[in-house]
């Protein structure tokens, strides 16, 4: 039996109450929006973003209130991006789950994990069992074969079966230690999904340019980091980010995933079957705060205040990806106007999308904001849009 999904990770704090809306993907590449002024939109596909009519209301009862509405809690905490990917295995027959996960959605049941059934519009809430995994930092990816999340939490790995949901049900689930992993207690996780394996950027004593592998299907970690550097030699720098992998048309594994440095500097794509990266154009918006969710053709990004543009992408057309630029997904802006304040990458001491720890070296965030040794208000959010096919 074969899990391939459509997902993504949306890590997201606050130092306030205040909304935080995420992006993602369904099974048709309709760009879905959460939490944009209160309510939830479908912007179509991509042929449509520049329309000038507002996407459509898609906002469903029930839905965990803080996950767009955050409620202050008492915290420290260290993320990591958010990422997404999409593999389609050969089967006869399929059925689809397109769901949405949401892990620390409401701070009253922090353990708790909530899924969002997309076709049905309807929110269900599945109980976890959380062991030692610590829900105050962590980073994770879901593996697209098995439908299992992979995360590392106080420097261990920790692995939560899903299984085939797309609604809870009364069985709890459990986060399960599957070891230890071999980086420092500081580490702040970036993770990336390509190929069936986990690469970690901006590992301590790895070079810039490269990326540690663990093979999640074989269970361990490759002895050597490697190397995807650029044509010209040069390489992505060895700092905090956030990851989206790309999709390919005809379903198969994904090959490539975007890196955007906290500081909003450049748009980097490693593809993993090369092991090569592409440097392309920078975000537009400079927002240590924003969010990426990557399709097949298209990587979408969602700044703090609520504003949505996009880079078209074309796999292996480099003359075209090089000469590409933002834009705006207008339906969204009409539907959803964004708020008049916004992030530079200097940032505040709340990020949403990571955070070192107080105990960090820096005592940075990895957004590049300050983060003071005083206890900080924060909530953590995990956000995963998935799409399974399984034989039936």
């Amino acid at each position: 039996m074969f899990l391939p999904t459509l997902a993504s990770l949306f890590l997201l704090s606050s130092a306030t109450v205040r909304a935080s809306p995420c992006i993602a993907f369904d099974a048709n590449w309709n760009l879905l929006a959460f939490g944009l002024n209160g309510k939830d939109w479908n912007a179509g596909t991509q042929d449509t973003w520049s329309s000038s009519t507002a996407a459509t209301d898609i906002t469903a009862s029930n839905r965990p209130l803080v996950l767009f509405f955050i409620h202050a809690l008492r915290l420290h905490f260290s993320l990591t991006g958010h990422l997404m990917w999409l593999t389609l295995h050969a089967t006869s027959r399929r059925q689809y789950a397109n769901a949405i996960y949401a892990i620390n959605a409401d701070s009253k049941n922090p353990s708790s994990l909530y899924i969002y059934d997309a076709t049905a519009k309807s929110w269900s809430m599945q109980a976890v069992g959380a062991g030692s995994f610590d829900y105050t930092s962590f980073g994770a990816i879901l593996d697209h074969d098995t439908n299992v999340f992979y995360a590392l939490s106080q420097g261990n790995l920790f692995s939560l079966d899903m299984g085939l949901l797309k609604a809870a049900n009364n069985t709890p689930l459990n986060w399960i230690i599957d070891g230890q992993v071999p980086y420092p207690s500081g580490y702040v996780p970036v993770m990336a999904l390509a190929q069936n394996h986990i690469h970690f950027l901006d590992v301590p004593n790895v070079p810039a340019g490269s990326a540690d592998i663990f093979v999640i299907h074989y269970s361990y970690f490759q002895p050597q980091s490697q190397a995807y550097p650029l044509s010209n030699g040069s390489a992505f720098p060895a700092t905090y980010g956030q990851v989206a992998s790309f999709f390919q048309a005809d379903n198969t594994v994904q090959q490539e995933f975007a890196f955007i440095p906290a500081d909003s500097s450049a748009t980097y794509i490693i593809n993993v079957e090369t092991n090569t990266t592409q440097a392309l154009a920078a975000p537009t918006t400079k927002d240590s705060k924003a969010r990426y969710f990557a399709g097949v053709t298209a990587l979408v990004q969602l700044t703090s205040n609520g504003a949505v543009s996009y880079l078209a992408y074309l796999e292996g057309n480099t003359s075209t990806n090089v000469a590409a630029t933002w834009a705006s997904v207008s339906n969204l802006a009409t539907a959803a106007p964004p708020s008049s304040s916004s992030s530079s990458s200097s940032g505040s001491s709340g990020n949403a999308s990571g955070s070192h720890n107080a105990t960090s070296p820096s005592s940075t965030t990895a957004s590049g904001a300050t983060l003071g040794a005083s206890m900080q208000y924060n909530i953590l959010i995990t956000c995963v849009l998935c799409l399974a096919a399984f034989v039936v």
